[in-house]
């Protein structure tokens, strides 16, 4: 039997208690996490959503909240309506009902099946049988007494044909996979002619005889970015080449028109949906070594101390030396020689050796500079999901910022600055990249949190909440390498404002930049391409021509889009990787591991294993026999019997109970607690 809880906090089972009137009405943005769980990120922060409460709501949408204190002060959210659908489309499983069609969602979080009329036509038009796999586009959302409405826009597969899972992810963003047919025509003609471009262009600098190489992952397919260095008197010259791919893709052309409704590439655990046609990503406007490619170029000349002390822009042509992946990179840098193998180049090996110990001196001078007018780096790492040929997983591959991918970072940020400030100074209309300062409030919220770490000290508190950024990073360096670090930094990069693209410059608050813009991915990120646009019309002294004005008119809702667009990107790159590291672990049920949380809701812990990065939930019930009380102010879970804090940074070992790779999910337990056979009763899914 249940026990009455006095003082609020998580009830381990029995009726929900009653609510108090509900006092306060927000809007915000649900995120449904598993069917029939959600919360709601508010101006005011967020808010689980209360038993119930998301009515007919669906993740990602915008809506309207009103919020009740339960005893013990926590507040709940409950819908009051839908302002505003994110789920537009959506992958589900065809079924033959005749007169009508059901659609039933693959994602579990839509909680109700979706009709085909009679009078629509799409299934037989596109030849669809019952228990075929379809894309369908939402007519009619659900309401409280009735169900939705769609049409099939694409006959996916059978069920067995399929990756179910990554379909759903597919369909559910509304990403966009095959290129029109005009497209194709378009670019099949395309031949890289640097001879013509050369002599078209009399701002184009030949620099073929400049040695630069590329540096990438070892996976990587598309190679749009070379680097290059020399040590001279006074400091250094460092070169940045970008694949020229506005050169190939007019504006408003057919390959233009489609890459503005993408804005950018995908990157999902078992595919990229590329911006353009495959020809321009791996063929023109890739810079394999030994061939001569059409660049944009950045040419830096840098002090002793990594300021840069002038630059030039210009469209150019290049022959990269040799392509080299991080591993390789970080061998050479870190002393073990025998394991790089540098490719054989003109001058020798040594000659490649010397431009990166020098790229690599160069970063470590601009992290300096950075660091000294107010920049922030948060430490994260990534994971990616190894797959076989038939996109089974087989491990995982946990990318941390090392020597390698520094230096490449460091040089494309000098880049991106360099370009923001020449087109600021002239004022020319680009998608900017703009990283505002934190509001005063959420600075503040940061405050309980940090006093408690006992990170705060004299008057850091108050500038902290002023947003000085070099309070910041006091914080950080007060906690880096103590056990209150991750938590430190999981608080104040929760208070960051995302950084979008404007069409002026408002500076990168992050970055400690005046002015800053992306140049350097042309191949994957539209803005780039109106950045790369804009610089050729400035040297070229067409600013004023028809096809600027369009741009520029065209331009604050194309930033717009661009940011928008890229949240769904990442978004379903993160869920892709969620459906593959679930799969993975479903092979590991009964198992145990070790881990940190990084996360707390009402409803339990978010924890991240160390060797993968894989994350999972830990429920609540899971913790213990007692009631746990959340505190949304200090991100913590506290047992009332025996003051068992839980945390954000605290270590902890579980035992992996269940996964559910159609959402992404995995299911822990603390380990110890069970038994290998209730683990694999416990088990979701294999």
């Amino acid at each position: 039997m249940a026990r009455r809880h006095p003082g609020g906090g998580r009830r381990r089972g029995g009726a929900p208690r009653k609510a108090r009137k509900p006092r306060q009405t927000l809007t915000g943005l649900i995120r449904v996490t598993r069917p029939g769980v959600a919360t709601v990120d508010t101006a005011e922060g967020r808010f689980a959503v209360g038993r119930g409460g998301i009515r007919e709501a669906m993740n990602g949408d915008e809506v309207q909240v009103s919020l009740s204190t339960r005893r013990g002060g926590e507040r709940l959210a409950y819908v009051q309506a839908v302002l505003m659908r994110a789920t537009t489309t959506f992958a589900g499983t065809y079924a033959d009902a005749a007169p009508l069609g059901i659609v039933v969602p693959l994602d579990g979080r839509i909680r109700r099946d979706f009709f085909v009329l009679p009078e629509d036509d799409s299934a037989s038009r596109l030849g669809v049988s019952d228990g075929d796999v379809v894309s369908a586009r939402i007519l009619e959302y659900p309401a409280r007494h009735s169900s939705g409405v769609v049409t099939l826009d694409r006959r996916l597969g059978g069920a067995d044909d399929l990756d179910l899972d990554m379909e759903s992810v597919i369909a559910s963003y509304d990403l966009a996979t095959d290129f029109p047919e005009e497209c194709c025509e378009q670019v099949e003609p395309v031949r890289v002619d640097v001879e013509s471009a050369l002599a078209g262009d009399p701002c184009r600098r030949d620099l073929r005889d400049r040695s630069c190489m590329t540096v990438d992952p070892t996976d990587a397919r598309d190679f749009d970015d070379a680097v290059g260095a020399r040590r001279v008197e006074g400091g250094y010259e460092v070169d940045v080449h970008i694949a020229d791919v506005t050169h190939y893709v007019p504006w408003d052309s057919p390959v233009d028109r489609e890459a503005r409704r993408r804005t950018c590439s995908v990157y999902l655990a078992d595919r990229v949906l590329p911006m353009l046609p495959e020809k321009l990503c791996n063929d023109v406007c890739s810079l394999v070594p030994g061939s001569d490619r059409l660049c944009m170029s950045v040419l830096m000349r840098l002090d002793v101390h990594g300021n840069v002390t002038s630059f030039e822009v210009a469209p150019s042509a290049i022959r990269s030396r040799a392509r080299l992946d991080y591993d390789t990179v970080d061998a050479l840098l870190d002393g073990r020689a025998e394991e790089a193998s540098l490719p054989a180049v003109e001058g020798g090996p040594e000659a490649i050796a010397g431009q990166l110990r020098i790229l690599d001196e160069v970063a470590s001078l601009r992290r300096e500079v950075r660091s000294l007018r107010g920049a922030i780096d948060f430490e994260t790492r990534e994971a990616k999901v190894i797959l076989d040929e038939r996109g089974k997983p087989q491990g995982v591959s946990v990318r941390e910022r090392t020597r390698a991918t520094g230096l490449i970072e460091e040089a494309m940020l000098m880049a991106n600055e360099c370009v923001a400030s020449l087109l600021s100074q002239s004022d020319v209309p680009v998608a900017y990249r703009v990283h505002e300062r934190p509001s005063h409030e959420d600075l503040k919220e940061t405050l309980p949190v940090l006093g408690e770490l006992g990170l705060l000290h004299g008057d850091l508190a108050e500038r902290l909440v002023s947003g000085d950024p070099m309070a910041m990073q006091e914080v950080l360096r007060a906690a880096h390498g103590t056990q209150a670090e991750y938590l430190a930094s999981s608080v104040l990069l929760r208070a960051q404002k995302r950084a979008v693209y404007l069409p002026r410059n408002d500076g990168h608050y992050a970055l400690g930049a005046r002015a800053y813009c992306h140049f350097t991915s042309p191949i994957r990120r539209y803005p780039d391409d109106t950045v790369h646009r804009a610089l050729k019309a400035l040297l070229h002294g067409e600013l004023g021509s028809k096809e600027q004005a369009r741009v520029a008119e065209a331009l604050p809702q194309l930033c717009r889009d661009c940011s928008d667009r890229e949240r769904v990107a990442d978004s379903a790159s993160r869920a892709s990787q969620k459906v593959k590291m679930a799969e993975l672990f479903s092979g590991h049920v009964g198992e145990d591991f070790s881990g940190m949380v990084v996360g707390v809701e009402r409803y339990g812990l978010f924890v991240a294993l160390d060797d993968t990065c894989a994350e999972g939930l830990l429920p609540v019930r899971a913790l213990g026999d007692e009631w746990f009380a959340y505190d949304e102010r200090l991100l913590s879970l506290t047992g009332e019997e025996s003051g068992k804090r839980w945390r954000p940074g605290q270590r902890v070992a579980v035992t992996v109970t269940g996964t559910d790779p159609a959402h992404g999910r995995i299911d822990f337990a603390l380990a110890g607690s069970v038994s290998r056979e209730w683990a694999q009763r416990g088990r979701l899914q294999a």
